[in-house]
């Protein structure tokens, strides 16, 4: 690997561990505001989320197939379901949408 390889890595080691040490320098303690507590209490599922429902709808070869097997999977999951039978409904969505649509 060339020096400049050696250089990158170190930058984003130094910036990955900055990013996670600023909060503890910066916070005395415990954070006392609700608020700030509720925020990043959600900052996980907003960023799988972010990541995970774009692939969701550009998995499959249309992606209205991907969208209506994402709605499905929503709604199977609100009322309840678990988690296999969600994934059966939400491939049986994408199965027969691709038959129709493509």
């Amino acid at each position: 690997m060339s020096t400049n390889t050696y250089i990158y890595i170190l930058v984003m080691a130094a910036v990955t561990f900055f990013i996670r040490f600023m909060p503890i320098l910066l916070t005395n303690g415990r954070i006392k505001s609700p608020f700030i507590q509720s925020f990043l209490y959600y900052v996980p599922t907003v960023t799988l989320a972010a990541m995970t429902v774009p692939s969701i709808i550009r998995a499959t070869q249309s992606p209205i197939a991907g969208a209506a097997a994402l709605a499905a999977g929503a709604a199977a999951a609100w009322r309840g379901k678990g988690l296999f039978v969600t994934a059966i409904i939400c491939c049986a969505t994408v199965f027969l949408l691709e038959l129709i649509l493509v």
